[in-house]
């Protein structure tokens, strides 16, 4: 039971979630018993790590609300759009969701249609090698003109430049995207006079 355990926390990063354990066989009980004998470290509510791990706050946010997607400053991050991992992270859910408290006191939470949650998702590495969602270049570049007024002018400025200078751009999947999420006319705005 604890070699499988053991493993299930290394295929995620060296952490594993109370759901996840459960699914593994393992009740809360014996967490607290691996816990007690030193064998998993109790990192916060629901969340473990194998001893001396060195948590990757971004997968262990996503382990904990599979329901977010790392969108806006973090995607910039995650799709290289970025020099440095942003102060605070930015995650997108549906509209319908309800964040829990832990989630909106440490990141800045952005709404979308259900329809459009998906719309350019994808997975990238954190800077530990972990995979979580979130949103392509695109989708990305949308976000924040439609957020500008939430996020720094520099970013934003940024953002549209290192977008321009990408080889693999898709400009019709920006178009499209932007379409959808009716930011078309500012994309053609910025577009027009980078590329």
């Amino acid at each position: 039971m604890k070699d499988s355990i053991i493993k299930a926390a290394k295929r995620h990063g060296n952490l594993l979630t109370t759901a996840l354990a459960v699914r593994q066989g393992v009740s809360k009980t014996m967490l607290a018993k691996y816990v007690a004998n030193d064998e998993l470290v109790h990192v916060q509510h629901g969340l473990y790590a194998l001893p001396g791990a060195i948590i990757d706050d971004m997968l262990a946010l996503h382990l904990q609300n599979p329901n977010v997607i790392f969108s806006h400053e973090s995607a910039l991050f995650l799709n290289d759009f970025a020099e440095r991992a942003p102060f605070t992270h930015s995650v997108t859910t549906r509209s319908d969701k309800v964040l829990p408290p832990s989630v909106k006191e440490q990141c800045s939470c952005f709404y979308v249609k259900p329809e459009f949650l998906k719309l350019g998702l994808t997975r990238r590495k954190t800077t530990f090698g972990n995979m979580v969602p979130c949103y392509d270049a695109e989708r990305t570049l949308c976000d924040i003109l439609k957020r500008r007024r939430r996020i720094a002018d520099e970013t934003v400025v940024a953002a549209i430049k290192n977008y321009a200078k990408l080889p693999q751009k898709d400009l019709f999947k920006l178009y499209d995207y932007a379409t959808k999420l009716s930011v078309i006319s500012i994309i053609k705005q910025y577009m027009e006079v980078l590329i």
